[in-house]
């Protein structure tokens, strides 16, 4: 499957206000990438040792790949989110469950900061909802993290992911996890109670 991504993605949430995304542009936002993958909250992208020409090359990869792509989330027009997209047929998924058609994966990382603003990474989480199922046409999202990381979960679940099973993957052991848009409107983040 070829995933046909948007070349920019705009969201207003109703609470937190605007959230926008555009492609990374690997020589400009490599620095800023390179703090965030190496903070110590970023453990789970195991890039922890990077340098930042290390970080440069992976976004360069990601450029090049027809299937993954890497957008930097902006908040009130300022970067301070990753998302990660991409076909799981084109990944190393493909060989712990059977991708349907309309399956897209995603990772998301979102800055460090000292000023934690209330509810953000829940506003991060719906904003890539959005681009996924409006942006990409997205019959279900797909997620991997590592077992380990229960924020993660949370946020997943909060915005309707189903853990499905615990899957062996080259560097992790993974929570493997599925979102339909059902799921999604069903959801604690288009304030359904849980």
């Amino acid at each position: 499957m070829t995933l046909k991504a948007p070349s920019t993605f705009y969201h207003l949430h109703p609470q937190l206000g605007d959230f926008g995304l555009r492609p990374v542009d690997p020589p400009t936002d490599s620095p800023l990438l390179h703090e965030w993958v190496t903070h110590p909250k970023a453990k789970y992208w195991m890039m922890q040792d990077a340098s930042v020409a290390d970080v440069l090359a992976e976004h360069e990869g990601i450029e090049v790949d027809a299937d993954h792509f890497a957008y930097m989330g902006l908040y009130h027009y300022r970067a301070r989110f990753l998302v990660e997209v991409y076909d799981p047929a084109a990944s190393e998924l493909a060989g712990v469950y059977d991708p349907a058609p309309g399956d897209i994966g995603m990772h998301v990382l979102t800055a460090p900061t000292e000023k934690p603003i209330p509810g953000f990474t829940k506003g991060v989480m719906d904003t890539v909802m959005h681009l996924l199922f409006d942006g990409f046409g997205a019959q279900r999202v797909v997620v991997e993290p590592d077992v380990g990381n229960e924020a993660i979960h949370r946020l997943n679940e909060f915005v309707g992911f189903k853990p499905e099973r615990s899957v062996g993957l080259k560097d992790k052991q993974a929570l493997l996890s599925f979102c339909t848009r059902i799921d999604f409107e069903r959801s604690a983040a288009r304030g359904v109670p849980a």
